[in-house]
């Protein structure tokens, strides 16, 4: 194993296409290339002519796993570019949103996704029936993603590319029986919750590298929608200057952006958010995964799964305590004025930070837009990861083992290339007179 060349045309259980190209020499890794390999598709530029109404629905098409996030996050830009001020009846059903959204988009990578590599199994439905911790796990894995499609279902009206959130508020209001419907599928998915940190928390697999997390962080409490950027060195930043303090960085053999933080790689999603707030989680969550949360603030990568599945009881938790001490009300969106402005929306998207800006004229009609994605802030980072995971495998580990281990690594990030790949950069060149 002294001389390697490794190129993965594919690399699976992840959302969209990456590839992996790894070279070795004398016994040293001298590059790692994690390849970004979706086709463009030139969403920022589109937006360009649209008007403001219609960045949101528009924006959410980027990617359907994490449509209800860019909702949320352009709706906030967009509000910002208008001077409008939602409701508070509007934050808290756009939080139920978010919490719909973590739930089911969590539980698919964690089942789907990572789970089988820790049972030994290639695909989720391969596991088995008669196994009796397998068959609870099947059960489990479905019964927790209905739950949080019902409740984005409810409140947003569809579980992907909602449909009554706009600007201003909701176009639809959930009705008592519907209410009471999501609590008792919430209450019910709990024990499954608890067994899938379980099997999380002892799961055979770690890799600890020391980086920066950054994320989206709110005062006294565990949310994605509100805060402040911090950062594990400390660092404080305001939402609309996030961007100005990143670093862009070209890939020339990835199809997506990459970003460092004062010329380091850094790392942004759940493990980031637990780091960083473990103390701000609901308290019935503390409260029942106590020891669990001693494992952070962590370093080992793979704990990023255990932190999704974390999350998971936090948005069950705090989701049943607002649709049990609150009644939703039908109310008027608040009234848009038009005029020119420029907005920025960040929030945390359960892959990450989320960074939307949104510039528009006096006619509302959209002159720039701009998108940052946690998978392209997470690019550097991972290579950095494999670069250490496949020069801790050598010499003597074969092809097999480090295509398996690299792999199961970039899963443990839970990667979106379909949202990655949405910008699109134009130079011209003049011919001279």
């Amino acid at each position: 194993m002294h001389t390697l060349d490794l190129s993965m045309e594919h690399i699976t259980k992840v959302e969209g296409a990456a590839t992996l190209d790894v070279r070795v020499r004398d016994g040293k890794v001298e590059h790692v290339h994690y390849m970004v390999t979706e086709f463009k598709r030139f969403f920022t530029r589109a937006l360009e002519g649209k008007p403001v109404a219609a960045v949101p629905q528009l924006l959410s098409r980027i990617c359907g796993t994490c449509s209800n996030a860019h909702i949320m996050c352009a709706l906030e830009a967009c509000e910002h570019a208008l001077g409008l001020v939602p409701s508070a009846q509007t934050m808290m059903m756009r939080h139920l949103t978010m919490y719909g959204l973590n739930i089911r988009d969590h539980a698919l990578h964690l089942y789907l996704f990572a789970m089988p590599d820790i049972f030994g199994k290639d695909a989720f439905l391969e596991f088995d029936e008669n196994d009796p911790q397998q068959h609870q796990m099947l059960h489990d894995g479905f019964e927790i993603k209905a739950a949080g499609n019902f409740l984005a279902e409810l409140i947003a009206g569809r579980s992907v590319h909602a449909s009554y959130p706009t600007i201003g508020g909701f176009y639809h209001f959930p009705d008592k029986a519907g209410v009471a419907e999501a609590v008792k599928k919430l209450e019910a998915a709990r024990p499954a919750v608890l067994r899938l940190i379980k099997v999380f928390e002892d799961a055979p697999f770690h890799f600890d590298r020391h980086t920066n997390y950054m994320a989206l962080v709110q005062d006294g409490a565990f949310g994605f929608l509100e805060g402040q950027i911090l950062s594990s060195k400390g660092d404080k930043l305001p939402e609309d200057k996030f961007a100005e303090h990143l670093e862009h960085v070209v890939k020339p053999y990835s199809e997506a952006s990459a970003y460092t933080y004062q010329g380091e790689p850094y790392m942004v999603g759940a493990l980031a958010r637990v780091n960083l707030a473990k103390d701000k989680l609901h308290a019935k969550t503390r409260e029942s995964i106590a020891s669990t949360l001693d494992r952070f603030p962590s370093t080992d990568i793979f704990h990023n799964n255990l932190a999704q599945a974390v999350e998971i009881l936090h948005c069950l938790d705090h989701a049943v305590e607002l649709l049990t001490t609150n009644e939703i009300v039908k109310e008027p969106l608040v009234k848009v004025l038009m005029k020119a402005g420029e907005g920025i929306g960040v929030i945390e998207a359960p892959r990450g930070t989320l960074y939307h800006k949104v510039v528009i004229d006096d006619k509302g009609i959209v002159t720039r837009c701009e998108v940052i994605v946690p998978t392209g802030q997470n690019q550097v980072n991972i290579e950095k990861d494999l670069h250490a995971i496949i020069d801790g495998l050598l010499p003597d580990t074969d092809k097999e083992k480090i295509a398996f281990e690299s792999e199961k690594l970039v899963r443990a990030y839970d990667p979106c290339m379909s949202c990655s790949v949405h910008f699109l950069k134009l130079h011209w060149n003049e011919p001279k007179a």
